[in-house]
C-alpha cells in the first residue's frame, strides 16, 4: 500500500477522475441479470464503498464518470464473438437502452455534473468509448477505478487506462467479482503490478484533505 503522502500526491482533485464501472441496476441491483455478482458487490461492501467515494468526490469537486454497459433491443452493434456475450444475450434481465436496468444503482447518487458514458459493445469502459477523450478534456492524470467486475471490466479498465497514459488507482474494497476469493487474487497477482492499490478509507482521507 502507498503512504498517505504518495497517495495524496496522486489524488489531486484537479487532475483526478473517479470512474464507476457497470454499477447499474441490471448488474448490481436487486433485479440483477447476474445475481451472484450483485450479491457479492453488496455483501462485500463494495457497492457501499463506491457510493461513499462518489459522495466524497462530489463534495471535493472531483469529476465522476459512470460507465454503463447497455444493449439496443434489436441487438444491433453488440458483440457476438465471445461466450460471455452469447450467454448475456440469453439472460432474463437485459441491459436495454432506456430501461431501469441501465440506471445507476442505489446507494450511489448521480449528481448533475457527473458524466454518464454508455457503450453498446465490447468489454472495456474505455476502449472505443467516449471516456478517454472526456478524461483528456478534463485534464485527468489519475483515474480511480471502482465497480464490477473484477473478472472482466475492471481489469480491462485498468489496463486500458495504463496503456493510455493515466495512473490507475484501485480501492481494493470498492470492486467486486465472483467467486468472492477471486477479487483479492486478481488484485494481488495482476492489478497490483500496474495500478496503485489502496483502501476506500485511504482514498477518502485524500479526497477530504484541506485544499491549499
Amino acid at each position: 500500500m502507498p503512504s498517505h503522502e504518495q497517495l495524496s500526491e496522486l489524488l489531486d482533485p484537479a487532475t483526478t477522475v473517479l470512474l464507476t464501472v457497470e454499477c447499474q441496476q441490471g448488474v448490481v441491483g436487486q433485479d440483477s441479470a447476474l445475481p451472484e455478482l450483485a450479491k457479492e458487490a453488496r455483501s462485500s461492501g463494495a457497492l457501499v464503498n463506491v457510493a461513499r467515494l462518489v459522495a466524497a468526490a462530489h463534495e471535493s469537486g472531483m469529476q465522476v464518470v459512470h460507465a454503463v454497459a447497455e444493449r439496443r433491443p434489436d441487438g444491433r452493434g453488440a458483440n457476438h464473438n465471445a461466450r460471455l456475450f452469447r450467454a448475456a444475450a440469453r439472460l432474463p434481465v437485459q441491459q436495454l437502452t432506456g430501461t431501469t436496468a441501465v440506471r445507476i444503482a442505489s446507494p450511489i447518487v448521480v449528481a448533475e455534473e457527473d458524466l454518464v458514458v454508455r457503450r453498446l459493445h465490447g468489454l472495456s469502459p474505455l476502449a472505443g468509448t467516449d471516456v478517454d477523450p472526456l478524461l483528456r478534456n478534463l485534464g485527468c492524470r489519475t483515474l480511480v477505478v471502482t465497480g464490477v467486475s473484477a473478472n472482466v471490466a475492471i481489469p480491462n479498465a485498468v489496463f486500458d487506462a495504463v496503456n493510455l497514459g493515466y495512473t490507475a488507482v484501485v480501492p481494493a474494497d470498492a470492486i467486486a467479482g465472483v467467486p468472492s476469493d477471486y477479487t483479492p487474487a486478481m488484485i494481488r497477482n495482476t492489478l497490483a503490478l500496474v495500478a496503485t492499490i489502496a483502501t476506500t478509507d485511504d482514498v477518502l482521507a485524500c479526497f477530504k484533505r484541506p485544499r491549499r
